[in-house]
Formats: structure tokens, C-alpha cells, sequence
């Protein structure tokens, strides 16, 4: 990714992250379970479904190290099974 996070962000900070998925009672689990492989610590998400449930969106925040950090962040919660955006 060619990014210019490191250039708006002052590194340590807390990121949000949406990640928006078809329906599935278990995607913020997966979501977390990702998050922790990279950033280990208790977090807690938000969820909410599309106007007709086909959809979920969940919303974390994850403290990151650096430009890197969130990059690898947004690669991994992309190929979570599902997944069509992650913002």
C-alpha cells in the first residue's frame, strides 16, 4: 500500500477500523481474533446490520505502532471470510 498515514497521524494512536461483511452471527469474533494476532489487548466492537440484514458492519478501535501496523491491519481483516470493505 502507498499510504499517507505516517505523514497524518501521530504514531501510537488509536485507529478505527469498519469492516463490512455479509451477515454472520460469529463476524466480530473473527474480527477480533484478527485484531489480536497483530495487537494483542481487550477490545470491544460494535455491530450493526444493514437496513435488510444481508449485512453487518463492525467497528473497532486498536491502538497502532505506525504506518506498517495499519496497513497490515486493513490486508488482515480484508481476507476475513465475507468481507467486502474494510474502512
Amino acid at each position: 500500500m502507498n499510504t499517507k498515514f505516517d505523514e497524518l497521524l501521530d504514531f501510537p494512536c488509536e485507529f478505527t477500523y469498519k469492516i463490512m461483511a455479509i451477515a454472520r452471527h460469529d463476524l466480530a469474533d473473527d474480527v477480533v481474533s484478527v485484531v489480536q494476532q497483530h495487537a494483542p489487548g481487550d477490545y470491544t466492537t460494535e455491530t450493526k446490520a444493514s437496513s435488510k440484514g444481508n449485512y453487518h458492519s463492525v467497528t473497532i478501535r486498536v491502538v497502532v505502532q505506525d504506518k506498517d501496523h495499519v496497513e497490515t491491519l486493513y490486508a488482515r481483516l480484508a481476507t476475513i471470510d465475507g468481507v467486502r470493505h474494510v474502512l
